[in-house]
C-alpha cells in the first residue's frame, strides 16, 4: 500500500504548556489532529471551570490562523475540588473530563491526590452525570519498583474505585504495561485506555543500554520488551477499548538534559508517520483509522470526524527537524530509531 486516507486523527492525551511554549508547539499538533484532550498539568493547575475557560482561550489565540482545531478541557483534581463546579463546567461545555494524578507521580503533579477515598464524592457526581475521569494509572509508594506502579496501581486504586463506582466512565491513559491491557481487556464496559506513540516504540533499553539518553525518558517509564509487544498488539488488534493519546509533552532541552531531568517526549510532529510504520510493520494498516479516529470518539460519546487525511509512503526517508526553537527554548523531536517513510499529504488548513 502506498497512500491511506482516514478520518482526521484525534489525540486523546496532550500537553500543550502555556505561554511562548504553547505558542510554539500548538502548530504541530493543530496541523494533523482535529481534537485533543488537554492536560491540565500547568503551575498554578488547571482546577476550576474558570481555569478551563481561561486556558482554553489561551490555546484558541495561539492556534495559526484559519485552524479548526479543538482543544477538549479537562479538570485537574485536587482534594478540594468542588462537585458542583466540576458538574458546572460540564454541563456547560467547558470540560470534558477531569484528570487524576495521584501526588507526585509525574511532571507538575505536586497538587495531586493523595488519597482516593477523599475525592469519592466528586468521582461519585461525576458517575452521575457522564462525565470521565481521565486517569494517570501509578502508585506513588517509595517502597514500590518504577517498574510495578501501573501494576499495583490496578490491584490498589482502579479495582476498588470501579467496584465502588462502576458507572464511572474511566480512561486508563498512557497504559505501559501488559496488565495493564489485561486489566482493560477484562472488563465490557466503562474502562478504556490510550496508548503513546512512543511506548509502542520504546522499551527500557532504549533509555539505559549505552548511556542514559533523557529524551526517551518519560512517565510512565518504558517497560521490558514483553509490554512493548503487548502494547502492539492491543492497538493494532481493532479493539475499540484503545485509542490513541500521544501524551507528547514537550520540555526545553536543558530540563531533559540535566542531573534531574524532566520525564517527557515531543512526538507531535511525527506521530503519525510512527504509527504507520508500526500498523504497517504489523500487517495492520487497515484498523489504524480505528486506533487514531474512531475508538476514542465512541468512548467520549462524541461524533466521529468527517474530515479527512492522505497518508502517502516515500521512497526515501521523510525528514523531520531534529528540534523545534520555541521562546522557552530548543525542543527535541521525537526520533523512533528507525526511517521514517510515511508522510501526511494533506495537512489542515
Amino acid at each position: 500500500m502506498e497512500s491511506l486516507t482516514i478520518r482526521r486523527p484525534d489525540d486523546w492525551h496532550l500537553h500543550l504548556r502555556d505561554g511562548e511554549m504553547l505558542k510554539s508547539v500548538i502548530p504541530h499538533s493543530a496541523n494533523h489532529f482535529a481534537r485533543a484532550i488537554i492536560m491540565p498539568n500547568l503551575v498554578p493547575p488547571v482546577v476550576t471551570g474558570a481555569d478551563a475557560q481561561a486556558y482554553r482561550d489561551r490555546i484558541l489565540a495561539a492556534l495559526p490562523a484559519g485552524s479548526r482545531f479543538e482543544p477538549l478541557m479537562t479538570l485537574y483534581l485536587t482534594e478540594a475540588t468542588i462537585a458542583d463546579d466540576v458538574e458546572t463546567a460540564f454541563r456547560a461545555g467547558i470540560a470534558t473530563a477531569v484528570k487524576l494524578y495521584p501526588a507526585g507521580a509525574t511532571t507538575n503533579s505536586q497538587s495531586g491526590v493523595r488519597s482516593i477515598e477523599t475525592v469519592y464524592p466528586v468521582l461519585e457526581r461525576m458517575a452521575a452525570i457522564g462525565m470521565p475521569l481521565c486517569v494517570h494509572g501509578e502508585v506513588t509508594d517509595p517502597q514500590i519498583d518504577i517498574f510495578d506502579r501501573e501494576a499495583v496501581f490496578i490491584d490498589r486504586v482502579l479495582d476498588p474505585l470501579r467496584q465502588r463506582i462502576p458507572s464511572l466512565r474511566i480512561i486508563m491513559e498512557h497504559v505501559t504495561t501488559r496488565q495493564g491491557v489485561d486489566y482493560v481487556r477484562s472488563t465490557d464496559e466503562n474502562l478504556g485506555a490510550t496508548i503513546t506513540v512512543h511506548h509502542l516504540i520504546l522499551n527500557r533499553n532504549a533509555i539505559l543500554a549505552g548511556g542514559i539518553r533523557p529524551h526517551y525518558y518519560c512517565l510512565p517509564v518504558a517497560k521490558r520488551e514483553e509490554h512493548r509487544l503487548a502494547l502492539r498488539q492491543a492497538v493494532t488488534s481493532g479493539d475499540p477499548r484503545f485509542f490513541l493519546g500521544t501524551d507528547s509533552a514537550p520540555h526545553a532541552d536543558p530540563t531533559k538534559e540535566a542531573a534531574c531531568g524532566c520525564a517527557g517526549i515531543f512526538t507531535a510532529p511525527n506521530a503519525l508517520s510512527c504509527l504507520a510504520h508500526i500498523f504497517e510493520e504489523e500487517g495492520a494498516l487497515e484498523r489504524l483509522e480505528g486506533f487514531t479516529g474512531l475508538h476514542g470518539p465512541l468512548f467520549y460519546g462524541l461524533p466521529v470526524n468527517e474530515e479527512r487525511i492522505t497518508l502517502v509512503k516515500r521512497h526515501d526517508p521523510v525528514s523531520f527537524p531534529a528540534k523545534i526553537e520555541t521562546g522557552a527554548g530548543p525542543v527535541t523531536v521525537f526520533e523512533p530509531m528507525f526511517p521514517l517513510r510515511w508522510m501526511v499529504e494533506e495537512p489542515a488548513r
